[in-house]
């Protein structure tokens, strides 16, 4: 029995040396697998917070070009929790020579209909899920609070055209009315009016 043991032991502790061997190989080998995944993770970690903070800047940059409703807009918008990504894309005025609203009226003109055509084309060509504020403005004529209802009237007239001719969802816009109290040009003049009474269409997602 003494003799089958002498000759048992050393083969087993060969086996066993052996073993060690190809098990602090196996270890070393998905200890190197694992640092390679962890790095890849980490890369793309970073890369993602790269790209992330890339656009926050680029939100940042288009937020200070913006006009001050336009940030004000924003602002409304990420504190009812309306954007799915926070971003503020851009802002169109309907307040050129072509689409100026009347004195006292908030009808849109042919041109302001043909205006809101192709905004309407360029949100469905975009195909994002944006949020639209649509800011009434008047100029100083009358009192102020007859133009807080007639910049409201102009807002949504806008609003009502955009969901009826284009089916723009109603939840995907408000309307907000400035009154006279946010003028791009002199009240003293007949042109510095006519670019008052506008209407502004802040774009968000």
């Amino acid at each position: 029995m003494r003799r089958i043991l002498r000759g048992v032991l050393p083969v087993l502790a060969i086996a066993l040396i052996a073993g060690g061997c190809a098990t602090k190989k196996y270890v070393q080998t998905e200890m190197e697998t694992m640092e390679a995944e962890v790095g890849e993770r980490m890369d793309g970690i970073e890369t993602r917070v790269e790209e992330n903070q890339s656009a926050i800047e680029e939100n940042e940059e288009r937020l200070a070009a913006a006009s001050e409703t336009a940030r004000d807009a924003y602002d409304r918008a990420v504190a009812a929790g309306l954007l799915a990504e926070g971003k503020f894309l851009y802002e169109t005025i309907l307040s050129s020579d072509r689409f100026r609203f009347e004195v006292d009226r908030a009808e849109l003109s042919d041109e302001a209909r043909a205006a809101l055509d192709e905004f309407a084309e360029q949100l469905k060509a975009e195909n994002k899920n944006v949020f639209v504020e649509i800011q009434g403005h008047t100029d100083s004529t009358g009192s102020e609070s007859y133009n807080l209802k007639l910049g409201e009237q102009r807002a949504e007239a806008v609003r009502r055209y955009l969901s009826e001719r284009h089916g723009i969802a109603l939840h995907r816009m408000s309307i907000i009315s400035y009154g006279e109290t946010a003028p791009i040009s002199e009240n003293d003049t007949r042109e510095g009016r006519a670019l008052n009474r506008r209407v502004s269409l802040v774009v968000l997602q």
